[in-house]
């Protein structure tokens, strides 16, 4: 065991238990602010810049810290075009939903929000088990024993402090994030002679050639499938996802309810851009020898653990950093996903079932709830293992699930005609889909002609896997090889135009049916007189 080693289990353990503290000192803080709007939205008193780095935080976790550098050195900085989608994805949110959203005063964003949040907890386990297994197997920290740690740690914050707590540690963590952004890249520009020796090698390798105007739906990254697709797929997380709407509806007034939304959307350049940039300092360092295929890592999400452990291993507590920020951004997430599963299942369930509560049994509850939540996320994790490359594997997630849903939502919004049956059958059909779609390249995952990996240096590996195959059917050339960040747009579209047929068909006349008043949300809970103010 090199010197440094307990070092590095001092500072993680110390960023831990700082995460932790916030939690202890929000409880204690407002130990006499026990109603469920404090606990659930910190009493709607936040301001725009803490919301804002909680938003960039909770969507930017471990499996950004983890996932987002590999991308940058197998397949370029074409996902660096996201900062395009984020600065979409933000303007539509801040002028259409926060509105919306923030003039209803809701805690839940109601019951067809139950699917996607109660889905998020699949993604969840992602984000604990994911970053858990890569430094498991690179720094010999316990599996399973992090793993528990981690969701024990965002347990007692969120039992404790409820969104406050969240808030306030999601920006300690963010942070903690980029600070280890930060000592990879700059670690790597002093042993590969400044950051221009960096740039020029991935220039040379082909990895600063980000535009690719291609119209093929079926490329993984082109222009149009990260600006048209990563737009609408991240438009769906910001616009309606449960635990992003609980914050900014948190903030005091509409005014810093949108601006959060702006400051987030820088927050999002700034770490997107951090990651790239640790990516192309690990190409730069490995451009000739790539740990991949020599065999010193079985997944390319070990790639940066393995990284930091061979350039900063000689700085004692540098690494340890590193793990901090690894799972800095996992307990950004996974306590978000906890308090949003506790505000939809009180809000949509106990409090319609059992209205005689009072605020101090449902303070109780909510408590109660987050310990069980929080131990369900960490065994979703086991779940979450099965899933391949964490970044694309989230992202696939989010579209599969979150598109029909986002078409529901725009069809109650803006067409009147639309109803219940219209509705269902949108959700369905889309749900099928795009669960179709996305499974199908879970198992039949498309080529390198469509994935469009960049050369690295093999050393005649290109050979190793020719184990037992399978026939591929006809399909896995075309609809699975679609781009996964088109399966949000297939999902929206066909949940509204499905919603919009079916609806027009069963209306009373289906010649008239822009003059049917009641909009789809009315069957899902939604209130109708804010819709309709739209």
């Amino acid at each position: 065991m090199r010197t440094g080693f307990v070092w590095d289990y001092v500072v993680f353990v110390l960023i831990i238990l700082g995460a932790a503290g916030i939690g202890l000192f929000q409880a204690l803080r407002g130990r006499k602010e026990t109603s469920s709007a404090e606990f659930l939205l910190g009493g709607r008193q936040m301001t725009a810049v803490p919301v804002a780095m909680s938003l960039t935080a909770s969507f930017m976790s471990g499996i950004t810290v983890i996932g987002t550098p590999a991308e940058a050195y197998r397949f370029g900085t074409a996902f660096w075009l996201f900062c395009f989608s984020y600065s979409i994805m933000s303007t539509v949110t801040a002028e259409v939903f926060v509105p919306l959203f923030y003039r209803l005063g809701i805690t839940s964003t109601y019951e067809v929000r139950r699917k996607d949040t109660y889905s998020g907890a699949l993604y969840t386990g992602m984000v604990i088990y994911a970053p858990a297994l890569a430094l498991n197997q690179i720094t010999g920290l316990d599996l399973w024993g992090v793993l528990v740690a981690t969701g024990t740690v965002c347990i007692i914050y969120c039992t404790l402090g409820g969104l406050k707590a969240v808030i306030w540690t999601d920006v300690f963590q963010m942070v903690i994030m980029l600070t280890g952004f930060v000592a990879v890249i700059a670690r790597g520009a002093v042993l590969r002679g400044g950051l221009g020796r960096i740039w020029e090698d991935a220039r040379q390798g082909g990895r600063l050639e980000a535009f690719d105007f291609d119209p093929d739906p079926l490329k993984r990254h082109t222009f149009w499938t990260i600006v048209v697709g990563g737009s609408l797929m991240w438009a769906s997380i910001y616009s309606i996802n449960q635990s992003q709407v609980q914050r900014y509806i948190s903030c005091r007034t509409l005014t810093h309810a949108k601006m959060s939304l702006y400051v987030n959307m820088v927050g999002l350049w700034v770490t997107v851009s951090l990651a790239m940039l640790s990516g192309l300092t690990m190409y730069s360092v490995y451009k000739d020898c790539d740990p991949l295929s020599n065999g010193d890592v079985d997944t390319s999400d070990q790639l940066l653990p393995y990284l930091v452990m061979d350039i900063l291993a000689a700085f004692p507590g540098i690494p340890g950093l590193f793990v901090a920020a690894a799972y800095s951004g996992t307990l950004s997430t996974v306590s978000s996903s906890i308090n949003a599963l506790v505000a939809v299942t009180v809000e949509d369930f106990l409090k319609p079932a059992l209205p005689s509560l009072t605020e101090r049994q449902v303070s109780w509850i909510n408590m109660g709830l987050s310990v069980f939540f929080g131990g369900l996320c960490i065994g979703m994790a086991g779940v979450a293992s099965l899933m391949g490359s964490v970044l694309q594997a989230a992202l696939s997630i989010f579209g599969m699930i979150s598109g029909p849903l986002l078409g529901i939502y725009i069809l109650g919004m803006f067409f009147r005609c639309a109803n219940s049956k219209g509705g269902l059958a949108g959700l369905i059909t889309g749900l099928i889909l795009t669960l179709w779609v996305g499974i199908g390249a879970q198992i039949y995952p498309p080529g390198p002609d469509k994935t469009l990996p960049l050369p690295l240096s093999t050393l005649g590996c290109t050979d190793i896997i020719n184990a037992t195959t399978v026939s591929p059917p006809a399909l896995a050339d075309s609809w699975y090889s679609l781009s996964y960040l088109y399966f949000c747009p297939v999902g929206t579209l066909t949940a509204m135009i499905v919603g919009i047929v079916v609806s027009a068909a069963t209306g009373e006349n289906f010649t008239t049916c822009p003059h049917v008043s009641r909009p789809v949300m009315s069957s899902l809970a939604v209130p109708l007189s804010p819709l309709r103010r739209l």
